[in-house]
């Protein structure tokens, strides 16, 4: 016996006869456990990622970190030389001001050399900011592979718990594992079933491939001199494709309605307008995912 999983989505308030329990609860099982694995997928790809880019950042921040050090380093070494050469030039100007009382001519050297302290203590300061900055930015640096180092406290934590809930659903599973054979064995029974209907809807659909062509051509065209008629016409309401789905029925399930989807063949072009390909249409059942034109 194996779990017939076509009749349990039809009838879910069903007791499936070999786990004795209802259709409904089973797919309710499966579907979670399939979000779970896929939540905990993603929740490790983005772990991955927050980890590659927080080595990517410390290793930058590393980096960034020795070369402000540095130039504070070189900085630091300019600042004292500039204080050095802010002494002798003082030393310089008192001792030129103390032997030049009575010489006009060295008087206009002595303001040479006041305007070269007033642009060293400038450069000073301007030295002084670009330290002040570059700390700034260096806390900043170690804000942000603090926050980053959190994140990815929180990640592992997130996906520990969801590891824990897969382990607990995996082991209430346990119950049907002995029946994976069968299921294999009602899969290709039901590979075969479809093949055969594939044969009878193909020959169904080439008999309609002309008509949907020539639908489509007549389709497009309509679609050009609605376009050509856009700016005359006032904007309408899209109308309702629920009278239309329900006239197409899907061949392997009977789905009908809004289980129908219709969308774009990428397969088969059918024409080329202003360089853009213009695709047949094809039907998908929502239910049982079988595609046909």
């Amino acid at each position: 016996m194996s779990i017939d999983w076509s009749l349990i989505e039809q009838k879910p308030e069903k007791r499936d006869k070999l786990v004795k329990v209802k259709g409904s609860f089973l797919l309710d099982l499966r579907a979670k456990v399939n979000d779970l694995e896929k939540e905990l997928t993603d929740t490790r790809n983005k772990l991955n990622r927050t980890l590659n880019n927080l080595k990517s950042t410390e290793e930058n921040f590393e980096y960034t970190k020795n070369d402000l050090y540095r130039i504070i380093s070189d900085l630091d070494s300019t600042k004292a030389e500039l204080s050095n050469t802010k002494s002798n030039l003082e030393q310089t100007l008192a001792e030129l001001e103390e032997k030049t009382k009575n010489n006009a001519n060295l008087n206009s050297e002595i303001e040479g050399l006041k305007t070269d302290l007033g642009t060293a203590n400038s450069k000073v300061r301007e030295l002084e900011t670009n330290i002040t900055e570059l700390s700034s930015k260096l806390e900043n640096s170690e804000a942000l592979v603090n926050g980053l180092k959190s994140t990815t406290s929180e990640s592992k934590e997130q996906n520990d718990k969801l590891n824990t809930e897969i382990q607990e659903l995996n082991n209430m599973l346990t119950i049907t594992q002995d029946e994976k054979a069968d299921l294999k064995s009602l899969l290709v029974e039901l590979n075969n079933t479809l093949l055969q209907k594939d044969t009878k809807i193909q020959e169904f659909s080439e008999l309609l491939g002309e008509k949907e062509n020539l639908i489509g051509a007549q389709k497009s065209h309509i679609e050009e001199l609605e376009s050509d008629l856009d700016e005359l016409k006032p904007p309408m309401e899209e109308k309702s494709s629920y009278s239309y789905e329900t006239r197409i029925i899907c061949p392997m399930c009977q789905a009908v309605g809004k289980d129908i989807r219709e969308v774009e063949d990428k397969k088969t072009i059918l024409y080329y307008r202003g360089g853009i390909p213009i695709y047949a249409k094809k039907y998908v059942c929502k239910k049982c995912g079988y595609e046909w034109n």
